[in-house]
């Protein structure tokens, strides 16, 4: 007889499992040929130049493929990577492991409140890309947008690709409510899209 073979299940999410970390990220880096492309449109609404020594926060970083589009977009870049899953966040040390000068890795979740203080510094750029729906409940969005908002420097940037199955514009307006004060989004193939929010002087 065959030996007997446990079926992997990629739903519900166990963010806290390595196994289920390992393969979901096995499974995922499939679909690099379409994100890389999109994350590194979406780094180019950062209108900062190319050799900039910015502070970038990367927001639910998963094991770092965003960290490592920003780093190729910002060679001289730091950036902290904030994720509540310890297994995503090792496999980004392994995957940046010839940045760790520039790298730093906070382990905390985004539904707790003091996450900001537990970041310790303002940035120039925040970026998140398919992690925030995670969080279901768009109240629980929202305020990581006025969170992020209150991290950034006047003059930084939020740049999110996400999926966002009830519209786009909820989303704009919230993050004009946050105080962003310029609130766009330059690409959109629902429910995919690219947001840009400038924290300016109003």
């Amino acid at each position: 007889m065959p030996a007997e073979t446990k079926e992997f299940t990629l739903f519900p999410h166990d963010w806290q499992s390595t196994d289920y970390v390992a393969e979901w990220i096995r499974r995922d880096a499939a679909r690099d040929p379409d994100r890389r492309p999109l994350l590194q449109r979406m780094l180019s609404f950062a209108a900062f130049p190319r050799e900039a020594q910015i502070e970038v926060l990367d927001v639910g970083a998963g094991y770092g493929v965003v960290s490592e589009e920003v780093l190729q977009a910002f060679p001289a870049a730091h950036i902290t990577l904030q994720d509540y899953s310890a297994p995503m966040l090792g496999q980004a040390r392994q995957r940046l492991d010839g940045h760790t000068d520039q790298v730093s890795y906070i382990l905390c979740d985004l539904t707790d409140p003091s996450w900001p203080q537990q970041l310790g510094g303002s940035f120039d750029l925040a970026v998140s890309a398919i992690a925030l729906h995670n969080l279901g409940d768009p109240k629980k969005i929202y305020a990581c947008y006025r969170a992020i908002h209150g991290l950034l420097k006047l003059g930084g940037y939020f740049l999110n690709c996400d999926r966002f199955v009830g519209g786009v514009e909820p989303h704009l307006a919230a993050l004009r409510e946050a105080g962003f004060h310029r609130v766009e989004c330059p690409w959109h193939d629902p429910p995919r899209a690219i947001i840009v929010a400038a924290h300016t002087a109003g």
